[in-house]
């Protein structure tokens, strides 16, 4: 029986992939295709950045850092776009929000800056350390960055605008954490049109694994596709060389 292949760009008339993924298939443009790097930055991924500090594990973090550099190393020798995400505010945390918002309050990075004063001021805040990316996922010539406020990448950003001035239909998910995020960034985009597929062996989750569980299955029955590393890269390699 012939698998059906989902395909969100099917007037192409350029060489595309069959990326193998669940539920089903999904075609690839080169052309029309963004790897999404979501909040690589020493804050969620070194020791002695927020996450860490909060209490969360941040060991896992090293194996997904070198899964994301095979991706990005594939994506761009495919001519396929890259966008890093950074986490945070400026400097005064008047982004963040006040007591008033629902993020002042959730905010793990915020709390524990109010529950240890000495930490003040150092965390996802634009300029400091915490907030940028880890050295070894430096953005290269051509690669993009886009800085966001809250979880989803598509509230008060320019990410939308930044997708669609380059046609980008398909976005494949890459970075930390899985379960927040990730999945708000890839949820946003199923309703904003945008066909998302998790590459779930280059994410990382914050909390106990059936929360990775529970956003695998979300995004499988709900909101996109799940693929891998292996088989991004096994897509990738049905491709004509980049001229």
């Amino acid at each position: 029986m012939n698998e059906t292949v989902v395909d969100p760009n099917p007037a192409a008339s350029t060489p595309r992939a069959v990326l193998s993924a669940r539920p089903e298939p999904i075609r690839l443009d080169p052309a029309t295709t963004a790897v999404i790097v979501v909040d690589m930055q020493n804050a969620y991924a070194s020791k002695g950045g927020y996450v860490d500090e909060a209490g969360f594990d941040v060991r896992p973090a090293a194996s997904v850092i070198g899964r994301i550099g095979e991706v990005l190393d594939t994506a761009r020798g495919a001519g396929m776009a890259v966008v890093f995400l950074q986490n945070g505010w400026d400097s005064d945390y008047v982004e963040a929000g006040t007591p008033l918002s629902p993020n002042w309050h959730k905010s793990n990075a915020l709390k524990t800056m109010r529950r240890r004063p000495e930490l003040s001021g150092k965390f996802l805040a634009r300029g400091g350390w915490d907030y940028e990316l880890v050295d070894a996922l430096t953005p290269k010539e051509g690669d993009l960055r886009v800085h966001k406020p809250r979880y989803s990448a598509f509230f008060n950003s320019q990410l939308d605008s930044v997708l669609r001035a380059r046609g980008i239909r398909t976005l494949l998910f890459t970075g930390i954490a899985t379960n927040v995020c990730v999945e708000s960034t890839l949820r946003d985009g199923f309703h904003l049109e945008y066909f998302g597929v998790l590459l779930e062996d280059a994410t990382h989750h914050l909390g106990p694994d059936f929360i990775m569980e529970a956003t695998v299955y979300n995004v499988e029955k709900f909101f996109g596709w799940v693929s891998t590393v292996a088989d991004f890269q096994t897509a990738v390699s049905q491709l004509p060389p980049k001229e």
